[in-house]
C-alpha cells in the first residue's frame, strides 16, 4: 500500500522535505495556507552572507520538488491521529505529517516608542527587502536618504513584549542590509545600533568585518529608546552609547527596525494534539534537541525548519532533509 505523507507549509523547509521524500520514493502532499509556495523566501532580495539572489535559491527548491502535489490557499486547522483537518472543513488521511509551518515576524507597531506606522520614515527590514526587490529605496516623499539608522533586536530578547529569545538571524540581516544600502548610497552615513552583535555562522564574522572596513558602516553599542518626527519628516532618535557611557541624540532620514522571529500562529492549535509540546517561547518542542530534533512526542508527527526555533535558511533546508529521513524510517517500520 502506498504511504501518504502530508507536509504542513510550503516554505523552504517544507519544499526540501518534499524533495528529499521524492528522492526516497515517497510522493508527499504539501498544504500551504498562502496562494504560493516559497514562504518568506519570496520576499527576500539577496541572502546573507554570499549576497546570492533569493530567487535563484527559490528556483532550485521548486525544481527539486516539482513532482510533489501542492495544495495552496488552504490552512491546516488541526492534526489528528490519522491525518489533518483543513480550513475548508475537509480532512485528509496521512500515515505521517511533517510540520514545517515556519514562523511569524514580530509586529513592530507594538513598540510604539519607535514610531512604526506612526512616522513616515520608520521602516522594518521586511519593508526594505520589498524596496530592494522593487529596485527603489527612498524616503516616503521620494528623497534619497543621507543618514540611515538600523536598530537591532526589535521583538527579540525583550521582556516588555514577552519575546525573551534571540531570533538568531537579526544581526546578520541588519549588517547585510546596511551593506546593500551603503552600496546603493555611497555618500550616506549608515549606523547600526545594537545590544550585542551575534555573528555565529560561516562567513558571518567576515561579513561584519567587511561592513566596517570596506563599507565604513558605524556600529553603536546601545539601544534606541525613543523616536520622534521632525518638522521635515525626518526621524529624531534618542539612544545611549554604552561603550563611552554617554547619551546620544541623532536625526536620521530613515530608521529601520530589524524585526525578529516569533512563534507561528498555528503552533498553539497543533499543541492541542497529545504529545505535541510548546516551549516557553511558543515554538514547538522537539522530542530531543540533539538526536531527535525533527521528531515530536507523537510517532507519526515530525518537524522541519523554524517551527521549533529561529534558524537561518541553510539550517531550515538541512532539517528538511533530516525530517524526510526520519519519515522514511518510520514508514519502513510500520
Amino acid at each position: 500500500m502506498t504511504k501518504k505523507v502530508i507536509i504542513i507549509g510550503g516554505g523552504p523547509a517544507g519544499m526540501q522535505t518534499a524533495a528529499s521524500l521524492l528522492d526516497l520514493g515517497i510522493k508527499p502532499v504539501i498544504i500551504e495556507k498562502s496562494d504560493r509556495i516559497g514562504g518568506k523566501l519570496n520576499d527576500w532580495h539577496q541572502l546573507f552572507p554570499t549576497f546570492t539572489p533569493a530567487h535563484e535559491v527559490l528556483a532550485k527548491l521548486k525544481g527539486s520538488m516539482k513532482d510533489a502535489r501542492v495544495i495552496t490557499g488552504t490552512a491546516v486547522e488541526s492534526i489528528g491521529k490519522d491525518g489533518v483537518s483543513l480550513s475548508d472543513g475537509s480532512t485528509m488521511e496521512a500515515d505521517a505529517v511533517v510540520v514545517a509551518s515556519g514562523f511569524n515576524l514580530f509586529r513592530a507597531e507594538l513598540k510604539e516608542e519607535l514610531g512604526y506606522t506612526i512616522y513616515d520614515n520608520v521602516y522594518t527590514t521586511v519593508d526594505i527587502e520589498h524596496m530592494l526587490n522593487d529596485g527603489k529605496v527612498a524616503m516616503k516623499d521620494g528623497r534619497t536618504p543621507q543618514r540611515i539608522a538600523f536598530l537591532h533586536c526589535v521583538g527579540s530578547r525583550d521582556e516588555k513584549v514577552n519575546q525573551r529569545h534571540c531570533s538568531k538571524v537579526c544581526c546578520v540581516t541588519g549588517v547585510k542590509q546596511a551593506m546593500e544600502l551603503k552600496a546603493m548610497f555611497p555618500q550616506s552615513e549608515v549606523y547600526n545600533f545594537y545590544m550585542d552583535i551575534r555573528m555565529f555562522g560561516p562567513g558571518y564574522e567576515e561579513m561584519y568585518r567587511r561592513a566596517q572596513e570596506e563599507f565604513n558602516i558605524h556600529f553603536v553599542r546601545g539601544r534606541i529608546s525613543e523616536a520622534s518626527e521632525t518638522i521635515d519628516r525626518r526621524v529624531q532618535i534618542k539612544a545611549e552609547d554604552t561603550l563611552i557611557g554617554r547619551p546620544l541624540k541623532m536625526t536620521v532620514d530613515m530608521l529601520i527596525l530589524i524585526v525578529g522571529m516569533t512563534a507561528g500562529e498555528s503552533n498553539r492549535r497543533f499543541a492541542e494534539t497529545k504529545g505535541v509540546e510548546l516551549q516557553p517561547s511558543g515554538f514547538v518542542a522537539p522530542a530531543d534537541s540533539f538526536t531527535l530534533n525533527t521528531c515530536s512526542g507523537v510517532p507519526n508527527i515530525f518537524y522541519a525548519g523554524t517551527v521549533t526555533a529561529p534558524k537561518n535558511l541553510g539550517e531550515s533546508i538541512n532539517e528538511g532533509v533530516a525530517a524526510a529521513q526520519q519519515v522514511a524510517r518510520y514508514l519502513n517500520r510500520r
